[in-house]
């Protein structure tokens, strides 16, 4: 009996300034260990780099390569305009900045078959190519820099909220009308909530692995990070269930320094034992973070986790509640599937 050709996969880029590794992502892509039928489309967004040059030299050189404009830069508007322009019954998802592991598309497509979900994701696998790079990586996979987030840290398989980027059923995605284009953050969990809503299952497995280039400066990892809290306050805002304790501790750590600062400066030096003590806390939980790593990677894991969590903390404090309202404004109910033999 001659064996099934495995589904055809659409691969779906947001792409926006990324001329450091889009030749390298589109190559783990194209490279995949897979038999079935694939494309690759990528969203282009306004850059100001080499971006768009390097995209036109990636579809003249493969004909599975393809792109779409995006116009407005949004992340949720180009994975939407990626989506449409496709048309495989599997869509996987990958960054501008991600390296696909080389079975990556045809294990997600086994785990879709085995366990039925309309969303299979794994882990967000951190990887530097400097020291700065490291010390973000190292902070970004240890439990002192993130919590017990799965999709950093890994964990056991089973449904999970949300995962990182994920491979989709085309169905699932239709159904639910693709992202809504408001999260300019938070945007995968959002939309994994919609599907869990609907009755659909959303699948974490260590399995899959995506490696992912940290941002490249203390500047740019303070922007990715306070976005990351403000958008956490509005799916908070937008779903009340949603929070943990995981979520408040950078609001709470900014307070308690910030508090210990003023008192220390003002009132009493024993204020200033909060921050000293978070400093300490830091620099005593990247040490095992740090193992392997150069002695500048380690030196720098430290400003890398304050600058994780203070911009983080910030970012959810400092989110505008007109933001979360013009969110909210724009739900959207899950979409039940039609009924067997509903017409």
């Amino acid at each position: 009996m001659p064996q099934q050709q495995p589904p055809a996969v659409s691969v779906i880029m947001p792409v926006l300034n990324e001329e450091r590794h889009l030749r390298n992502s589109v190559r783990h892509i194209l490279e995949q260990e897979y038999a079935g039928e694939m494309e690759v489309v990528i969203a282009l967004g306004p850059s100001t780099d080499r971006t768009d040059e390097i995209a036109a030299e990636l579809v003249a050189e493969d004909p599975r390569v393809h792109t779409v404009p995006n116009p407005t830069g949004r992340t949720p508007a180009a994975l939407n305009a990626a989506i449409k322009a496709s048309r495989h019954p599997v869509v996987v998802r990958v960054d501008g900045h991600g390296m696909l592991s080389p079975n990556y598309i045809a294990t997600a497509v086994r785990l879709l078959e085995e366990t039925g979900a309309a969303n299979v994701g794994g882990i967000m696998h951190a990887e530097g190519e400097n020291a700065w790079e490291d010390a973000v990586a190292a902070a970004m996979t240890a439990r002192i820099g993130v919590g017990n987030a799965a999709f950093h840290t890994g964990g056991a398989a089973g449904p999970a909220e949300t995962v990182y980027l994920g491979v989709f059923r085309r169905d699932a995605l239709e159904q639910q009308g693709g992202y809504n284009e408001e999260f300019i953050r938070a945007q995968d969990w959002e939309l994994n909530f919609r599907i869990r809503e609907a009755g659909g299952q959303v699948w974490f497995s260590p399995e899959l692995k995506v490696r992912y280039r940290p941002r490249p400066s203390i500047k740019a990892l303070a922007k990715q990070y306070k976005d990351y809290g403000k958008w956490r306050h509005v799916v908070a805002r937008y779903h009340a269930g949603s929070i943990n304790l995981r979520y408040l501790a950078p609001p709470t750590a900014v307070c308690a320094i910030a508090a210990g600062l003023v008192v220390g400066a003002a009132v009493t030096p024993w204020g200033f034992v909060v921050p000293a003590g978070y400093l300490a806390a830091i620099t005593a939980g990247s040490l095992p973070a740090g193992k392997g790593l150069s002695l500048k990677a380690r030196a720098q894991i430290p400003v890398a986790l304050a600058t994780m969590h203070m911009s983080w903390g910030l970012g959810f404090l400092t989110s505008p509640r007109s933001l979360a309202k013009r969110v909210i404004a724009s739900r959207r109910p899950a979409v039940l599937a039609p009924a067997a033999g509903a017409e």
